[in-house]
């Protein structure tokens, strides 16, 4: 983990048990942030980071399993630990596909807590070794991006001249996600959000500067990126089969 104190958010509408927790997770070097309902955690995700999430599964308001579920559909991808209460809920966590990290069953042990925090948060760092922006990694297939070949592995593009050049990240997150959307109009938002995450405080001039590069990177070997359009007003648009067919 980096030096920097992990930041944990706390759901658990036992106000006691979340206020111990949070005591002993600051004494382990955490700073951390208590929710005794579901609705407050999601306001505050709004605009707010967190390194991991332990999460009640049942609360006042709604179950641990719709706030998971609900999170991770807006491209929220913090660990997330659950409290379970009894054997059924436990074979609930483990029976589905709930996209948790890991759980632990009260009463639980603080030292136990704080060593299972501590394993989740190494393989999250871990598994973020390969991503290159949230929604690309360093794990994917080269791919053609008008006439040019994108090596994933090496953060690289080969042009149809033989000149293969250095690829910044914000560069091939952006070519990256427009590949995979193609025939799709994105708005900046979208692709802000997929390259620098849903929380980051970029402003469409500097998206669109990253836009400049990739231009200029194409017109200095040749080619047009007539697939790649501008959507004036709304954002842009990697159409290469519309192309092929006028």
């Amino acid at each position: 983990m980096s030096s920097a104190k992990p930041l944990i958010l706390i759901v658990e509408d036992d106000k006691a048990l979340a206020n111990l927790t949070a005591e002993h997770l600051e004494l382990a070097g955490m700073k951390t942030q208590v929710f005794y309902r579901a609705a407050n955690l999601k306001i505050f995700l709004e605009n707010n980071f967190a390194n991991l999430l332990l999460l009640d599964v049942n609360l006042p308001d709604t179950s641990g399993f719709n706030v998971l579920e609900e999170i991770r559909g807006k491209g929220i991808t913090m660990p997330v630990i659950f409290f379970t209460g009894n054997d059924s809920e436990v074979q609930k966590v483990k029976g589905l596909e709930t996209g948790a990290d890991d759980y632990i069953t009260k009463p639980f042990s603080f030292p136990e807590l704080v060593a299972r925090i501590n394993a989740v948060l190494r393989r999250a760092e871990t598994s973020r070794d390969s991503q290159v922006t949230p929604t690309s990694s360093l794990s994917e297939e080269p791919f053609d991006f008008c006439g040019a070949m994108v090596n994933t592995q090496r953060l690289e593009i080969t042009f149809p001249d033989g000149a293969t050049e250095p690829l910044g990240r914000k560069e091939f997150g952006i070519m990256a996600y427009l590949y995979a959307n193609q025939g799709t109009i994105l708005t900046r938002k979208n692709l802000i959000h997929a390259v620098w995450g849903v929380h980051a405080d970029i402003k469409s001039r500097s998206l669109d500067q990253y836009i400049v590069k990739i231009r200029d990177a194409f017109s200095r070997h040749g080619l047009n990126l007539d697939p790649f359009r501008t959507i004036h007003g709304v954002g842009y648009i990697y159409d290469p089969a519309e192309i092929k067919a006028s």
